[in-house]
């Protein structure tokens, strides 16, 4: 598989397109008014605890508390130790992918910090029974961004602190050491396992990444050291701290993409930046130099992204409706609790119904799995397929969905269709999704995708100059409106609505054209007073 990264630098955001033989597989965008915050320290304060909810909330000096999940609270919150942590031991299983949930890490108790409030919490477990935190109301933890916030939502933190480098990731409060699963070499795993042995503090937890594999002895001790050294600027900063406040910020965008994502399995990375490409090549020649030949400069006339021809997939993820080879199309409508997402076919013969019902359905299956992780789409989403009446063909469109949605770095769980070819979809909502990155709320339709219609509009005018006139003696008045709204009102067979509204009230009234009032709004002028009278004859 031919595997690149291209960057795309704009004068205000970054785009990060990663492509498998030549077609988008993931796109990561940096909105400069939309900071990004996955992977922050932050020392917090637990503001409020809802045990009916199994959650916290904590200030961590933004305008929103964060959510904490009693599921992310470590082991040593709890009122009974259930794990004996005196040995460094080598896990075999670990893998870096999730590493904020792999490794049982012990959180931060900030004991010098007073408690306000005695106030325990008590986490209701299927498997587990009820499991007692030592957490109150006023205490300062330690907390790490895990899910950015999204709508009205805000972000969500766990205490089991994870700081990633180039090939090692750290668990301050953790004494376990693991392995990569995707280092499969059995040589490979003891050398690794050997350096860990002989040069990790024993006092700390340790992940060795994928891309720790085959590099030498200095690479990987170089990272301990990066790694070691932003806990002790962390442990710096909360020393003294009497507040909550940011202690740890992670990469800037591109840095950790690259960080994350840039391996021997990358045949290259493209950027159009020159400032970019001195950045990652000198990132790159302190972490891994054997990369930094497969980085280039892209100094071509047209747009980077049109370049590469990944364009027109990425125009794709601002489309609600998307064509299908077939005929068919897919229909995409979010709202705040889940994404449903119909199919729909072309024209089909009755008698190959069917088949063809299959054919579409299982096409759309992959451009919907491919958009999802476009996207980024997460929580619960509801796809309709269209109907089919063969088992067989149900359990091959589930099987198809699952296998589509395994390499999604996510987690997902796909649930089997149900008779009315519905299939449920639950995954794991980690950044924002692309709607949310680039898209601002609308102020006209107040985030519904509709407006008023015009003659619902030109009702609220005409109820408007109603109590005008029964309470007023001005006999003219301005009318402000959008260009759209004033072709309606002048509009007419034989007489505008302008003209039946001057004719059936008796006042005169001059219309103005206002690209700043919304189409679906008014603003009432008077010449008398000098001034907007519209609220005082509003409803």
């Amino acid at each position: 598989m031919n595997k690149e990264i291209i960057i795309h630098h704009k004068l205000n955001d970054t785009q990060i397109a990663i492509t498998e033989d030549g077609n988008l597989s993931e796109i990561y965008f940096e909105n400069p008014e939309k900071e990004r915050s996955l992977g922050n320290i932050y020392l917090g304060k637990v503001t409020k605890i809802l045990s009916g909810i199994n959650a916290a909330f904590v200030d961590i000096g933004t305008d929103q508390d964060a959510f904490l999940h009693f599921s992310d609270i470590d082991e040593t919150f709890e009122q009974q130790k259930t794990k004996d942590t005196k040995d460094n031991n080598i896990n075999e299983d670990d893998d870096e992918q999730d590493y904020e949930e792999s490794i049982s890490n012990e959180a931060l108790r900030l004991n010098n910090k007073p408690n306000i409030i005695n106030t325990s919490a008590t986490f209701k477990t299927k498997s587990s029974g009820n499991v007692k935190f030592n957490l109150s109301e006023g205490q300062f933890i330690l907390v790490q961004i895990i899910r950015e916030a999204y709508s009205k939502k805000g972000v969500r933190v766990t205490t089991k602190i994870g700081i990633p480098g180039r090939y090692i990731v750290l668990f301050p409060f953790s004494k376990n050491i693991g392995i990569s699963k995707k280092i499969t070499d059995l040589t490979e795993r003891n050398r690794l396992r050997k350096i860990a042995k002989t040069h990790f503090p024993k006092e700390y937890g340790f992940i060795l990444r994928t891309e720790s594999q085959n590099k030498t002895e200095q690479d990987i001790l170089s990272d301990l050291k990066e790694i070691l050294d932003i806990w002790k600027d962390i442990k710096a900063k909360i020393k003294d701290a009497n507040s909550p406040q940011l202690v740890y910020h992670d990469l800037e965008f591109a840095k950790s993409v690259v960080r994350d994502h840039f391996n021997s399995q990358v045949q290259r990375l493209v950027t159009d930046s020159s400032k970019l490409y001195k950045e990652i090549v000198a990132y790159l020649s302190k972490n891994s130099a054997h990369l930094v030949d497969k980085v280039q400069y892209y100094q071509g006339t047209l747009p980077i992204f049109e370049y590469f021809n990944i364009q027109k997939d990425i125009d794709k993820l601002y489309q609600n409706r998307i064509f299908l080879k077939s005929g068919g199309y897919i229909i995409f409508d979010r709202t705040e609790a889940m994404t449903v997402i119909d199919v729909n076919s072309g024209r089909t013969k009755e008698k190959e119904q069917e088949n063809l019902s299959f054919q579409t359905n299982s096409e759309a299956a992959k451009e919907i799995c491919k958009q999802i992780r476009l996207r980024d789409i997460g929580g619960i989403i509801l796809i309709d397929f269209i109907d089919m009446q063969n088992e067989a063909h149900r359990r091959r469109l589930f099987y198809e969905v699952k296998r589509e949605l395994s390499i999604d770095k996510a987690k997902t769980v796909v649930y089997p269709l149900t008779e009315l070819c519905l299939m449920q979809i639950t995954r794991q909502r980690i950044n924002q999704n692309v709607e949310e990155k680039t898209t601002d709320y609308c102020p006209v339709c107040e985030g519904s995708g509709k407006i008023q219609s015009k003659f619902i509009t030109f009702n609220n005018i005409e109820n408007w100059i109603k109590k005008f006139k029964n309470s007023s003696t001005e006999r003219r008045i301005g009318l402000f409106v959008n260009q759209s709204l004033a072709e309606y009102i002048t509009s007419g067979d034989d007489i505008t609505n302008l003209s039946k509204l001057m004719l059936k009230y008796g006042i005169k009234i001059d219309l103005r054209i206002s690209p700043k009032i919304p189409v679906n709004k008014f603003r009432f002028y008077s010449p008398r007073q000098q001034k907007d009278i519209t609220n005082e004859f509003l409803n």
